[in-house]
């Protein structure tokens, strides 16, 4: 004990004579604050402001933060994943009501959401098979039809496929799509039915495999490239609409030895597969059985998550997204599904929509999200069509007894991360000194910081945007989101 308090000691001393190294920050390669103005958009309640450009801004070298001021801190030089896209669904619902639009309100409408004028969407949701957001339950095969030599993809001409066409070409001809099956055809599951979940009888594991590949092969055929796929939608859940359910050991087993298997041999082992496509309060189960086994894993890019877990009363599990992304680094987080539950006309404008999405979006992208999609992108004045009256929200509705096209708040909380951060962007270091605000940041590849803070309270709040050496200070509005563009 003796000797090991004169090495202390010794080593005090020579530490206290040394010069101190003072550490001067540099911003990262690529970035630099020096010259830049902050351009501001804001999109807040209460006031007309939708995703406005408010104002334009100068740093000045920055100062001690006092413990008294808010602030939001960015350091470019800690950079996390890269950005894969923003985006939502078009269901055979979204699609239906498309093609009930006038010609005008329908070029309004992609512009809106694809092009460089709107929100720039750049990941697109679809359905395999019908869904809940569908007029009626439908499958690409004749009942029985084992061989799949009947498999037909003629029902989604009618609209989906055309809409999914024209959004594409909306958004400069390239779109990351992916897919997701509610259900197998009755015939392959053991409660003979759609619908009320059931299981896949083993003896159409390789039935249903061929199943995914002749999806992505029929659409590739018609021009529409399909990026990846998720096995199952919500495999956990029994729905009274098309739905089937997987424990993790089924999921696993039905990617190892039958899915990942049967895309590689079609050449489609480019194709990315999505994992439990479900809630994120069991994600780290189904994380540790299927990503915990090698030979499953292999074949997975990443996780889907969706936002529902809240409807135990519970709050949502963000933290399991970083227990996932830190026990399996080299595997993604996509977030696949949200949506606003129990429409009604009334509730149009109801700003706890969206901020319900503008919280999720910071808080899935600060735990490691690489992309983020919303559910239906369009439906009716009645929150459909739904074949089973599971009328939801969406950020733009149509009132196909008008034309007229309702544009939500969420649709500018979406807009103010999807049209300012563009795929390939990093996520850079981002926090805030008080939990009044929430913030996240991306670097995007032309140089571009985009920084989005939301403040969820009922006043008004004053800041301090700290950027390495540089600052400067702004005001948000309450209940509002901005976001600062350098």
């Amino acid at each position: 004990m003796k000797y090991s308090l004169l090495l202390v000691s010794a080593f005090l001393a020579w530490s206290c004579a040394q010069p101190v190294q003072e550490k001067k920050e540099t911003a990262a390669p690529g970035f630099s604050t020096s010259g830049k103005k902050i351009e501001v958009f804001t999109t807040a309640k209460d006031t007309n402001l939708r995703l406005a450009h408010t104002g334009e801004l100068a740093f000045q070298k920055a100062v001690q933060p006092k413990e008294t001021e808010i602030s939001i801190f960015v350091n470019p030089k800690k950079s996390f994943q890269s950005f894969l896209g923003i985006g939502g669904a078009i269901t055979d619902a979204s699609a239906e009501v498309f093609a009930k639009l006038p010609a005008d309100k329908q070029k309004e409408f992609l512009a809106a959401y694809y092009g460089k004028s709107g929100i720039d969407y750049s990941l697109m949701r679809t359905n395999i098979g019908s869904c809940d957001f569908s007029s009626e339950s439908y499958t690409y095969v004749e009942d029985g039809d084992k061989d799949l030599k009947t498999f037909s993809v003629a029902h989604d001409m009618k609209y989906r496929i055309p809409m999914i066409k024209r959004a594409i070409a909306e958004a400069g001809g390239h779109m990351v799509l992916f897919a997701s099956p509610w259900s197998p055809p009755a015939f392959m599951k053991s409660n003979k039915s759609l619908l009320h979940g059931g299981k896949l009888l083993p003896e159409y594991d390789q039935a249903w495999a061929n199943y995914y590949v002749k999806f992505i092969q029929a659409y590739q055929k018609q021009g529409i490239p399909i990026w990846g796929i998720t096995i199952q939608n919500e495999p956990m859940a029994v729905q009274t609409w098309e739905s089937c359910v997987y424990t993790a050991d089924e999921e696993r087993d039905f990617l190892k030895n039958f899915l990942g298997p049967t895309m590689e041999k079609a050449g489609l082992g480019d194709k990315k597969i999505i994992v439990w496509d479900h809630n994120r309060d069991l994600m780290v189960d189904r994380a540790n059985t299927i990503f915990g086994d090698p030979d499953a894993a292999k074949y997975a890019w990443g996780m889907g998550m969706h936002w529902y877990e809240t409807w135990t009363g519970a709050k949502p599990k963000w933290d399991n997204e970083q227990v996932v992304k830190e026990s399996y680094p080299d595997k993604n987080l996509l977030f696949t599904e949200g949506c606003n539950e129990a429409f009604t006309p009334e509730g149009y404008q109801r700003w706890s929509n969206a901020e319900r999405y503008g919280s999720n979006m910071i808080h899935d992208f600060n735990n490691g999200t690489v992309g983020w999609t919303d559910w239906n992108i369009l439906l009716d004045q009645n929150g459909g069509p739904n074949h089973v009256g599971n009328f939801c929200f969406a950020p733009v509705h149509a009132d196909t007894r008008t034309g007229e096209l309702i544009f939500t708040p969420a649709y500018y909380y979406i807009g103010h991360f999807s049209k300012f951060i563009h795929p390939g962007a990093k996520r850079i270091s981002t926090a805030s000194s008080r939990s009044t605000l929430l913030s996240t940041s991306f670097l995007n590849k032309d140089g571009k910081m985009a920084t989005v803070v939301m403040n969820g309270s009922d006043s008004p709040v004053t800041y301090n945007l700290i950027v390495g050496e540089a600052e400067t200070q702004l005001e948000i509005p309450a209940r509002a989101i901005q976001t600062l563009v350098y």
